[in-house]
Order: structure tokens, then C-alpha cells, then sequence
């Protein structure tokens, strides 16, 4: 599958921009991971550390579900690889993750996250999270927040694995 990514607008209003931009993220983890072998994928670059771009999307699905679905949705917070809500367990136990499995669930809850923020009558809706109520500015915002970091890691898994850089 060949991502396409395209360039958050430079002129907009904050629905195309905030929206724009966390896409953009969204496909750049994609591309970090395109090409891959499912062992490449799995591969723990940085020793002590388990971070692999395999558990990045596993992650990222587990974040796409537990910010949009409470606040927008209302639904509980529920745990796709990570029972209990621990979430470290995505990251840790890619060895033997299913890649298709996790790219699927991934995909799933950008597509959810998607419906649910277009049919958001402003950014200004709050709901609950975790008991906590925020506004629906604030979790595109801390959306395109977490995508940015992890991306920055999929930088350095991917150069280590094949070379490849590139924003």
C-alpha cells in the first residue's frame, strides 16, 4: 500500500489545519513503516530500550482510541494490545504481534477518529476522559503533539534499518 501524505494548508481555518496537520502525522508514521519486512518492523533499534516501529503503530492505535472515542463518543477507555490499560505492554510485546493486525486496528481508529471529529459541530465540545473533561481543541492539539515525538522516533528506527531518512 503506497501512502500518500499530503502538506497540512498554509491558509485555513482550525478545523483544516489542526485536522490537516495531525493527518499529515498520521501518514508519516505510515510511510516510516512502508516497505518493511514484519521483522524490520518488529526490530528493537536502540537497546535497553523496546521501542520498534511495530509497537509505534500498536501505540498509536491504543492513543487514536483512548483520546477520540471517550471525548467524542462517550465510550469507556478499553485497551486493544494492552489489557488493563497498560499501555507499555503495546510497545513490549511485538515479537510475536501480528503486523496486519496492527495496522488494521490502527487504520480502524484513525477512520473512527476521523468520522468522529467531522461530525463535531467546533472544536469547542468537551467530553470526558478518565474523569477529566477536555476540549476537543485540546486533544487535536495533544494528538499532533504525540504523533510529532513518536515520529521523531520512527526517524531514527528507520535510519537504522535501512538508511532511509526524510521527514
Amino acid at each position: 500500500m503506497t501512502t500518500e501524505r499530503l502538506d497540512p494548508p498554509l491558509e485555513a481555518d482550525e478545523r483544516a489545519t489542526l485536522t490537516g496537520f495531525l493527518d499529515f502525522h498520521r501518514a508519516t508514521l505510515a510511510l516510516k513503516c512502508e516497505g518493511l519486512t514484519g521483522d524490520q518492523l518488529r526490530q528493537q533499534a536502540a537497546p535497553p530500550s523496546g521501542l520498534s516501529l511495530l509497537g509505534l503503530v500498536r501505540h498509536m492505535a491504543e492513543v487514536e482510541r483512548n483520546w477520540f472515542r471517550p471525548v467524542l463518543g462517550g465510550a469507556e477507555m478499553t485497551g486493544i494490545f494492552a489489557p488493563g490499560l497498560d499501555f507499555e505492554v503495546a510497545f513490549q510485546d511485538v515479537a510475536t504481534a501480528d503486523v496486519a493486525e496492527a495496522f488494521r486496528a490502527w487504520r480502524a481508529e484513525c477512520d473512527h477518529a476521523r468520522m468522529l471529529v467531522a461530525a463535531a459541530p467546533s472544536f469547542d465540545i468537551s467530553g470526558l476522559r478518565g474523569g477529566i473533561r477536555v476540549s476537543l481543541r485540546f486533544v487535536m492539539t495533544h494528538m499532533i503533539e504525540e504523533y510529532s515525538r513518536h515520529n521523531g522516533h520512527a526517524d531514527l528506527l528507520r535510519e537504522n534499518l535501512d538508511g532511509s531518512t526524510g521527514e
